[in-house]
């Protein structure tokens, strides 16, 4: 759209008063709120979806050498791994990824609050790790960016396309539990996109979760990004804050 030119050519909705706007608000907000619902059912839906064994082992590129995928879970019970277009080939080599992907990991947020609910996110891609590291820099990422040396890619539905893996651990054992890929990439990069993808959800209370999965209450374990390894348990104030904030939340939708 020309900024000049205005809305010249456009078939736009009609101008209203505030109250006929708020009618029409009141009446979206009810679609939006079964929308939500109805995305709170699929994640839980997701969580009761079986698990597939990872047989073989895979072998990766680190900043310090050699890793398997088990060491890209760095100790969590989780572990989400998005295949990014940066090699040989790709538009945008040696320069930059591919714009998509680039996109993608802009939209990334910080990953201390994924950490802290045992969750790891990761990229992988085929370019060497100098590459790789080269490219962090210029763009500004810090995302664990790891090199494919293997079928992992094929094997997992990304040679030819971006996407992402979830993976679960227990133990020394890995289970695959979804994948998603497509348009499905558009709105990852919230905390609460990543972990609705995760077989353990958000792990909050109102999920509707198997039976035996953590859960905390809701609010309570959100902190600064800087402050989780400092506080160890909620501080009392937040807890006062997020109490009155979840109340006037129940009554208003009471």
């Amino acid at each position: 759209m020309d900024g000049n030119n205005g809305f010249h050519g456009m078939t736009t909705p009609p101008i209203v008063s505030a109250e006929a706007w708020e009618a029409a608000r009141q009446t979206m907000l009810v679609k939006e709120k079964s929308f939500t619902r109805a995305r709170d059912a699929l994640a839980a839906e997701r969580r009761r979806m079986p698990w597939q064994a990872v047989e073989k082992t895979y072998a990766f590129e680190g900043p310090g050498g050699k890793l398997d995928l088990l060491d890209l879970f760095e100790g969590r019970r989780q572990l989400i791994v998005y295949r990014a277009f940066f090699e040989p080939g790709v538009f945008g080599w040696p320069d930059h990824a591919c714009r998509g992907c680039s996109l993608g990991a802009d939209q990334v947020s910080h990953l201390s609050h994924l950490n802290v609910r045992d969750t790891t996110l990761v990229y992988a891609s085929r370019a060497p790790q100098p590459d790789i590291s080269r490219l962090k820099t210029r763009m500004g990422w810090e995302i664990p960016w790891y090199t494919i040396t293997d079928s992992f890619d094929k094997d997992f539905g990304v040679d030819e396309w971006h996407g992402h893996n979830v993976f679960v651990r227990d133990g020394e054992r890995v289970f695959r539990t979804y994948f998603i890929n497509n348009r499905g990439d558009e709105a990852m990069g919230t905390v609460w996109s990543y972990l609705d993808l995760t077989p353990l959800g958000r792990q909050e209370v109102w999920e509707d979760s198997p039976a035996g999965y953590p859960q905390t209450p809701p609010y309570k374990w959100w902190n600064w990004h800087d402050n989780y390894e400092a506080e160890a348990a909620p501080h009392p104030k937040w807890v006062e804050v997020s109490d009155a904030g979840e109340a006037a939340f129940r009554k208003d939708r009471a």
